[in-house]
């Protein structure tokens, strides 16, 4: 390039200005050329409002309260020339726009600067305004005392600046519910009837609320005595919406100190004078979020999912249609069996694994309380095990480490179906008896889901244990007789047989049911009454270690007389040993020859056994299905709010797209009027023919 063209140039920039080019992603260069079309004139890509729609609406996004025609209202701000074309550095200029932090008021600024001088003139936001408004709205007086304070009376009416429209935008609701109040207050006595109340909201904050409010406004007037509503009423009801994101931060943190999860009106109103500087929440205002949080639970300790109701501008009902409804059980019928088959078998799995992982754990005190139980006779002298401790020494001292991991292998094959099918079996019998709505089991379907999968394991349970008694006390015979064969886990399975296997399965199941009925329960109030777990609140490993462990003791000791009678059924007796023939032979046996403490033999052992064992194996299921949940099953319905998502790096892509700070300006223009976007002209022209200041032109 040659110097005078140099010249020519910048003589140009300095006079006229200069725009460098913005840079576009490559995500938002794949945004416009998947929505733009050609011109087939230039052979340019451009979007026109549909493309444009398309790009900053797509499908199935939520427009139940705004509908998606409404974002061609923007279409304007972002055709900066104003020829009804958006090219590539249009569409990456209103992107850029989107990224500001003032985002929402610049749009808004942009819409009504009609000029583009960086000004709004009133004529062109009155004008903009009566075009947009809708025929049936309640009227607004530009000439009022507050919008004078702004641009001033007719007479000496002043442009707005930036900063100046963005002030006025923000207290605009305000005014415009002030002077629907007056309007609806017809007497003048400082009240207005509920469903005038109602339909004020509807008109001017419909965009911003959810549906459980936007239905259930008229029973404002039952927060006080009287059966109608006051304007201080409706002042409240304004300054709680307003502060929605702060209402949430208060609450999130005083459900994060409640115990369970949830918390009363007075501890809202102490949580608030903490956060805030000043008492912000008057207790009015107190009454009204939690009259309308409590609706359907009434009890007036409230979690955070009923003030998700009130504080979600985007919840909604989830009931669906009768069509719908029907559709969803033609399809469960055909889908369903086969999906609880496969996730009753991924269950089952992961029981597996959790199982196997709680026995190795607590194996060699499980080989200490079997030999303890295993001990015969009256006589200190005969015992070859003074106690527990002693027993432990001597396995050591005898047979080494090892020693205590005597048919370890064939327990974790056998104990992975065992727990798997205790687990899934009370997981199943108690989702049949819980109420989906509030989560909650009656007690005694609790104790009957428990003790079904105790009865359901012991079909793996008794072959298992007496495999594995057998091969415990192998070290011990060995020792006791001369010339004893050490026997294999399959020679045991073989000389015994099926029915060798099953000896003794009335003890097991007289110990397993009554053990599972007593655990399952206690390990779930331990969660819930002991530790606050809530769907709001997860428990860590340490707490359910602990849960798990606490509840196995009551269930482990009161079930060790079962325990005792069952060992002695399953092990093979030895020479000078009593047989027994059955449960109430061994039962009454043992009562004569050994005393009533006989029956509690290795009950320490097996408290230290069965407590950390449960504790490692649910809380090892609890952690496998949070870190390996069922595939394509719907996760946990978590509770996101307005100031949620922003703070949630996991929600804030979403809050960052186009799609969401186009719907956050249009919220904002909203303000004005609901019907801002839904312009319907009597010949039903497109916006190509609008006129120019709403952003038409041909393309």
């Amino acid at each position: 390039m040659s110097t005078s063209t140099t010249v020519k140039e910048a003589v140009k920039e300095s006079l006229l200005g200069s725009e460098e080019p913005t840079k576009l992603s490559s995500s938002h260069r794949a945004s416009f050329l998947n929505n733009a079309t050609k011109d087939e004139q230039t052979g340019e890509l451009y979007m026109g409002p549909d493309e444009f729609i398309s790009a900053i609406a797509p499908p199935g996004e939520d427009y139940h309260k705004i509908s998606r025609d409404q974002y061609g209202l923007l279409f304007r701000v972002a055709d900066r020339r104003g020829t009804g074309k958006i090219s590539i550095g249009d569409w990456a200029a209103f992107e850029n726009l989107l990224t500001k932090p003032d985002a929402e008021y610049e749009i808004a600024f942009r819409l009504f600067d009609i000029s583009r001088t960086g000004n709004v003139k009133y004529d062109d936001f009155r004008q903009l305004y009566e075009q947009n408004k809708g025929p049936d709205s309640i009227p607004f007086d530009w000439d009022c005392e507050w919008a004078k304070l702004y641009i001033g009376d007719k007479y000496k009416r002043h442009v707005l600046s930036y900063p100046e429209f963005s002030q006025m935008l923000r207290g605009l609701q305000g005014e415009r519910i002030r002077q629907a109040f007056q309007r609806f207050d017809r007497d003048k006595d400082g009240y207005i009837e509920p469903e005038d109340f109602a339909r004020i909201i509807l008109e001017t904050a419909k965009h911003k609320l959810s549906d459980h409010l936007l239905d259930n406004l008229t029973t404002l007037c039952n927060v006080s005595t009287s059966s109608r509503i006051s304007y201080a009423n409706v002042r409240a009801f304004q300054n709680m919406i307003t502060e929605m994101d702060l209402v949430e931060l208060i609450i999130r943190k005083a459900c994060q100190k409640s115990a369970d999860g949830k918390i009363t009106r007075t501890e809202f109103l102490n949580e608030a004078a903490k956060v805030t500087r000043f008492s912000l929440f008057t207790p009015m205002e107190a009454d009204i979020l939690f009259h309308f949080a409590s609706l359907d639970e009434p009890s007036g300790r409230l979690s955070l999912t009923d003030f998700a109701k009130v504080l979600d501008p985007s919840w909604r009902y989830r009931g669906v249609s009768e069509k719908q409804e029907d559709l969803g059980k033609a399809k469960s019928a055909t889908q369903g069996v086969l999906v609880r088959v496969v996730e009753s078998a991924y269950n089952f799995v992961l029981g597996s694994v959790a199982g196997a992982f709680g026995a190795f754990m607590v194996y060699p005190i499980d080989l200490v309380k079997t030999r303890m139980q295993n001990q015969r006779g009256a006589d200190p002298g005969q015992r070859l095990y003074k106690n527990s401790v002693d027993c432990f020494r001597k396995v050591i001292a005898n047979e080494g480490a090892r020693g205590l991991y005597s048919g370890v292998l064939p327990q974790l094959v056998g104990v992975a179906p065992e727990k798997a099918i205790k687990l899934t079996v009370n997981d199943l019998v108690r989702g049949w008896f819980t109420d989906p709505k509030n989560g909650h089991i009656p007690w005694e379907y609790e104790v009957l889901a428990g003790g079904s999968a105790g009865a359901c394991q012991v079909v793996f349970t008794n072959p298992l244990e007496i495999v594995k008694i057998r091969l415990q006390v192998q070290g011990e015979v060995a020792k006791a007789t001369e010339g004893a064969q050490k026997r294999s886990a399959m020679w045991i399975v073989k000389n015994l047989g099926l029915a060798g296997l099953y000896k003794g399965a009335s003890a097991c199941l007289l110990r397993d049911v009554p053990f599972s009925a007593i655990y399952f329960p206690t390990y779930s109030h331990l969660k819930k009454d002991l530790f606050g777990e809530s769907k709001t609140k997860k428990l860590g490993v340490v707490q359910l270690l602990t849960a798990g462990a606490i509840a196995g003791m009551p269930a482990a000791y009161l079930t060790t007389p079962c325990d005792v009678i069952k060992t002695r059924l399953q092990v093979e007796a030895r020479k000078g040993d009593t047989s027994y023939t059955g449960l109430r032979h061994a039962a009454t046996t043992i009562m004569k020859e050994e005393g009533f403490r006989a029956f509690f033999k290795g009950g320490p052992a097996r408290i230290l056994r069965s407590s950390p064992q449960f504790g490692f194996t649910l809380a090892a299921y609890e952690v496998l299905q949070s870190v390996l949940p069922f595939p394509g099953k719907a996760k946990q319905e978590q509770v996101h709010t307005g100031l949620a998502d922003v703070v949630d790096t996991i929600k804030e892509r979403d809050v960052t797209s186009p799609h969401a700070r186009s719907r956050n300006a249009l919220k904002m223009i909203l303000d004005l009027d609901e019907n801002f976007g839904r312009v319907k002209l009597p010949d039903h022209q497109t916006w190509k023919t609008l006129p120019k200041f709403l952003g038409g032109g041909k393309p």
